[in-house]
């Protein structure tokens, strides 16, 4: 390593949309060694509302714009999942580092797909699943490896939401055509993932998966048990047509259990016999920030990123899997 001081980081965002606002965007410039040189958005008035308010030096309304800018040096596509691959393929192309949003693309065969021309291209492929550096879940991860609860045998999560208003903001993710899936696809793909996480690859034994609804593809009840390399096994349920909103994954050890959310910033909870012990770890104001940050510090040489395309495209095919009956 040189003794000169890093070098920043060069980003532009194409997709300066609602996960930009709090989760990701401002991260780009608190990260160390990071800064934010552009967004695009096709809508102008909203490209240059967020670049004013957040104080961006250039918005444009043009993904090439970003693409072809010699003073970017990695592109944050924070868009829909139906324009994933397609713009993947295309900063792979120009040269430029890949950080894409959660779910990686519509299917493992488009995952699989970016990885490879990224591979091609030289440059690193990142995903959004931004829990995998945060500290509640490195929590969690620390307090399995000090065998708080023995040794590991079994995780239950469980999900039950109540259908949106479609008229609400976030419809999108009911759109099929662009979301790639309903509710299950966009959201509880960060369970799957942080359980890849905590206990590596995972393989399907059996799932079903229903709709419920008037669209045949928009699956709302899932089930699944499925078995994690190193023998933990595992079942999950989720329910988006519910009466009433829950979630919460429970790990079953030899001395005891341990239960987290995925969703809710709240406390874990460790009990082992009578007694139980809260671990209260807040999140970050802006969730990103803490994987953003071991994205530069990786470009520099120290450390590394922890989701990487291949952990994503792994999480993608168990839910391609999970939700084979209805496509």
């Amino acid at each position: 390593m040189s003794s000169h001081a890093p070098r920043t980081i060069r980003w532009g965002i194409i997709g300066c949309g609602d996960v930009a606002e709090v989760k990701s965007g401002p991260a780009f410039q608190k990260a160390a060694h990071s800064t934010l040189v552009a967004v695009m958005r096709r809508d102008a008035a909203r490209a240059e509302d967020y670049a004013r308010r957040h104080g961006v030096p250039r918005w444009h309304t043009d993904a090439n714009a970003i693409l072809e800018a010699p003073d970017i040096d990695a592109v944050y596509i924070a868009t829909l999942p139906d324009t994933h691959h397609d713009y993947a393929l295309r900063a792979a192309a120009a040269g430029k580092a890949v950080y894409v949003e959660k779910p990686m693309a519509m299917h493992a065969g488009e995952c699989d797909a970016m990885i490879a021309a990224c591979a091609r291209a030289g440059v690193p492929l990142w995903v959004g699943y931004y829990r995998r550096a945060l500290p509640r879940f490195l929590a969690v991860r620390d307090l399995l490896r000090e065998g708080a609860i023995g040794e590991v045998r079994e995780v239950v999560s469980m999900q039950t939401q109540r259908p949106p208003d479609t008229r609400a903001p976030g419809a999108w993710r009911r759109d099929t055509a662009r979301a790639g899936g309903g509710p299950f696809f966009e959201g509880a793909v960060h369970t799957l993932d942080i359980l890849d996480f905590l206990f590596g690859p995972m393989e399907v034994v059996t799932s079903s998966a229903s709709a419920r609804g008037e669209d045949p593809r928009l699956e709302d009840l899932v089930d699944a048990r499925y078995r994690f390399a190193n023998g933990v096994s595992g079942y999950g349920h989720w329910d988006f047509a519910a009466s009433a909103d829950g979630e919460f994954n429970e790990i079953a050890g030899s001395h005891g259990r341990l239960r987290f959310s995925t969703t809710r910033d709240i406390p874990i909870e460790c009990c082992r016999g009578d007694a139980r012990e809260v671990v209260a770890i807040a999140d970050p104001a802006h969730v990103h920030q803490p994987l953003i940050q071991t994205i530069v510090d990786e470009q520099h040489g120290v450390g590394h990123c922890p989701s990487t395309g291949r952990s994503a495209a792994r999480t993608a095919r168990m839910v391609d899997r999970m939700l084979a009956t209805l496509r």
